[in-house]
């Protein structure tokens, strides 16, 4: 069997490589509905556990997750999900990319970041203000230890890795608008606000259930949805 290295909460099902608050909620809402029997409160963080945070050391937005998620499941017996996501600029070549919480140099503050990318933006004319939201979204489930019938040695199982990665395209503004949301959602307007007839809204614009209707995590995790409801039955 899994052994579980760190204590985890009762009738906890799943756990989330995140320490963001609003993403918890926000994986939170895309996945309840999606996965029947699963409550809410089933769904934890690394946030309310004592595990380390592994180093992201991967080059991509999916070998970062995959980094996370394997760290998660490992350390809590558990099914783990992890996302890595960030904002593909391409007059930047595609930066910050897995670079975003960490934009300005630490980790984490959304404002300093959002100030040094309108910085270097501030130039660009708007046609050329193009952008997309990258997510790759990755459930590991532990392998089993099970005794080989004829060596008598204890073989244990890979653990099983389920990837998906979707984008969300739009453009940026010149200054933040709206409350809601977090990182790079006051400046980011989707493709779908853009249209002629649309309110051209960010993305910190919307309500929670409007943003996750059409986000790159959104996507992600409703395809990453009955693998959960399959693995969870």
């Amino acid at each position: 069997m899994t052994t579980t290295q760190v204590p985890v909460p009762a009738g906890a099902r799943l756990v989330l490589a995140t320490h963001n608050p609003g993403k918890l909620s926000e994986l939170r809402a895309i996945l309840t509905p999606l996965v029947p029997g699963l409550d809410p409160e089933q769904i934890i963080s690394a946030a309310a556990l004592d595990v380390p945070e592994p180093v992201e050391d991967g080059l991509t937005f999916a070998a970062n997750a995959e980094i996370k998620a394997r760290a998660l499941a490992q350390a809590t017996g558990l099914p783990a999900v992890a996302d890595d996501s960030g904002l593909c600029v391409d007059v930047l070549g595609g930066a910050p990319g897995i670079f975003s919480a960490r934009w300005c140099g630490h980790h984490g503050d959304d404002a300093a970041n959002l100030r040094l990318l309108l910085d270097q933006l501030s130039d660009i004319a708007d046609p050329h203000r193009t952008a997309r939201f990258t997510c790759a979204a990755v459930l590991v489930v532990p392998g089993r230890a099970e005794h080989a019938a004829q060596a008598g040695a204890c073989v244990a199982e890979a653990p099983a890795v389920t990837v998906f990665e979707r984008s969300m395209e739009g453009r940026l503004l010149t200054t933040p608008v709206g409350e809601g949301g977090f990182g790079y959602d006051p400046v980011f307007v989707p493709l779908q606000e853009d249209e002629p007839g649309a309110a051209g809204r960010t993305t910190a614009q919307m309500s929670a259930a409007e943003k996750n209707a059409i986000s790159h995590r959104g996507q992600a995790f409703r395809d990453l949805a009955p693998v959960l409801a399959t693995l969870l039955a």
